[in-house]
């Protein structure tokens, strides 16, 4: 069993930054592929980044390539998105995601989630 606790949204005005952490319990928090999600009101919930369990592979949705970074310390048990140059689009409920991915680092299927924290980009 692995809980997972969204900590690092907020408001922020277009062009700002915020860093999300998501800290997991559990002891086999290295063996899951980790990713971030989100959904805006009325649409999907999308992937928009996720990490091997090493951390040597990482994937980016389109729209977030070259602004998004996602990373993860092992020894601490979390997964972070560090997010520059946000946009008004990127308003949305993040998720964290904890499950199985393919080589690449693509999460292909979630086994646990986190209750999501608000991110806010005003214009």
């Amino acid at each position: 069993q692995v809980q997972l606790v969204e900590s690092g949204g907020g408001l922020v005005q277009a062009g700002g930054s915020l860093r999300l952490s998501c800290a997991a319990s559990g002891r086999t928090f290295s063996s899951y592929t980790m990713g971030w999600f989100r959904q805006a009101p009325g649409k999907e919930r999308n992937l928009v980044a996720s990490i091997s369990w090493s951390g040597d592979n990482t994937y980016y949705a389109d729209p977030v390539k070259g602004r998004f970074t996602i990373s993860r310390d092992n020894a601490k048990n979390t997964v972070y998105l560090q997010m520059n140059s946000l946009k008004p689009e990127d308003t949305a409920v993040y998720y964290c995601a904890a499950g199985r991915g393919s080589w690449s680092g693509i999460l292909t299927s979630v086994d646990y989630w986190g209750q999501g924290t608000q991110v806010t980009v005003s214009s």
